[in-house]
């Protein structure tokens, strides 16, 4: 039984347009008046298409979320269905190369895979091999008979069962590093169960049961006029939340054009903003805050296939180069943008992260920041504590995709979550969105 204030309407501040608070937002305008705040003039967040002329050909690019699949992606592809907002199939590959040392594949078929000839009769490469399907089968049985003990991390697991360096630091982590923005030492440093949940549903411990992946038609960036519709009119863009103050009857939210009032507040923000904004943050509200750490990626747009490996047959949607890469240093990916998002285009759009020295200035189109949440020990206790910062009682809500996997439908889970605590729940199939 919901609270009866939970019940009633209620005048509601969403902080933060990316996915979360948008989604939050949306299902909150059902039954509550609310009025979403965001710093930029750009709402969207990591829902990022920009608009760019090459050769004369306007095409719309995704430089922050591009894909969601058909099994993993529950609420957001319910989300969509509610907006009429099309998508289209995409294919998902990855490749690994390393220019200096001539050594690259592409896992998605046995022709890519060998892409590089002579590496059918490399005993490292077949070995490797047998390291991937090996992890596949004892990493599948050991989540499934829950032996993955949820106080180990990725790279004590890996040293602890024997798997290879090759297998390691050329297929498993930069293919974790890519996924999740980070590093290789991010990676090994990774709740073990986290990760072998997440590759298990995703299909990625399996040569054939995958999902179907898709992009948006358009650009991600489609979505955003059908899921603010509701709330339109009380968006406040270039309105930064300067600080948030709760009392007994109501939350106290502080801008530059001074204070506004509402009876609950919606921190869809990053965990470490959503700290730094609560001028009255309780003991509990900072450890578990935290305990959830950002950092920054840089992301380039561009033309330069440098960055791809040198044999076209290799080129995959996704390209993780080693070169010059050390432990700590973060991903070099290389997202390539014609097989995404099936552009027709004269040239070869990439998405890079984190490799800006590498590209050719004369080929960058635009260059942004963006920032990832980074998953360890501790912060994948503390996503466990959600309910106790999290709560009607205290005006204060948390959402954001940082309280599960760090995806777009993971923020849209958050934010149905939170709606489901003030009395809102997901429109049933034939019921009208708004």
């Amino acid at each position: 039984m919901m609270p009866a204030a939970s019940r009633a309407e209620q005048r509601i501040a969403v902080v933060g347009s990316g996915i979360a608070g948008m989604a939050a937002a949306w299902y909150l305008s059902r039954r509550h008046s609310v009025t979403l705040f965001e710093a930029n003039a750009r709402l969207g967040g990591h829902t990022a298409t920009m608009d760019i002329t090459l050769d004369g050909q306007q095409h719309a690019i995704d430089t922050g979320f591009i894909v969601f699949n058909d099994r993993t992606y529950p609420h957001f592809q319910r989300l969509l269905n509610a907006l009429d907002v099309a998508s289209q199939p995409t294919e998902m590959s990855f490749s690994v190369h390393e220019t200096q040392r001539d050594f690259e594949y592409n896992g998605h078929t046995l022709a890519s895979l060998f892409a590089q000839r002579r590496n059918l009769f490399r005993p490292s490469f077949l070995g490797l091999l047998r390291d991937i399907l090996r992890f596949n089968r004892e990493a599948t049985r050991d989540l499934l008979e829950e032996r993955l003990a949820e106080d180990i991390t990725l790279g004590e697991y890996l040293d602890e069962q024997g798997y290879g360096t090759l297998f390691q630091q050329r297929y498993l982590l930069p293919m974790g590093a890519a996924i999740w923005s980070a590093s290789i030492e991010d990676l090994r440093a990774f709740p073990l169960h986290l990760f072998v949940r997440f590759f298990h549903h995703h299909g990625l411990l399996s040569v054939h049961n995958r999902p179907q992946w898709y992009t948006v038609v358009g650009g991600s960036r489609a979505y955003i006029p059908a899921l603010t519709a509701p709330y339109a009119e009380r968006i406040q863009r270039d309105t930064p939340v300067l600080g948030i103050r709760r009392h007994a009857d109501r939350v106290q939210l502080r801008t530059s054009e001074g204070n506004q009032y509402f009876d609950q507040v919606v921190l869809a923000c990053h965990a470490d903003q959503a700290l730094e904004l609560l001028e009255d943050a309780s003991p509990d509200e900072r450890a578990i805050l935290g305990a959830m750490p950002y950092q920054d990626n840089s992301v380039v747009l561009h033309t330069d296939t440098r960055l791809l490996p040198r044999r076209r047959r290799a080129w995959a949607s996704w390209n993780y180069r080693l070169d010059g890469r050390g432990g700590h240093a973060r991903a070099s990916v290389t997202y390539n943008m014609n097989i995404l998002q099936r552009l027709e285009a004269s040239r070869t759009l990439c998405v890079t992260l984190n490799d800006d020295d590498a590209i050719a200035a004369e080929t960058v189109l635009g260059r942004y920041t963006y920032a990832h949440p980074r998953f360890t020990l501790a912060g994948q206790l503390a996503q466990q504590r959600h309910a106790e910062i999290s709560r009607a009682d205290r005006r204060t809500h948390f959402c954001g995709a940082y309280w599960r996997n760090g995806f777009h439908e993971d923020g849209v889970w958050s934010a149905l979550r939170v709606a489901r605590a003030l009395g809102v729940d997901e429109p049933s199939l034939g019921e009208p969105a708004c």
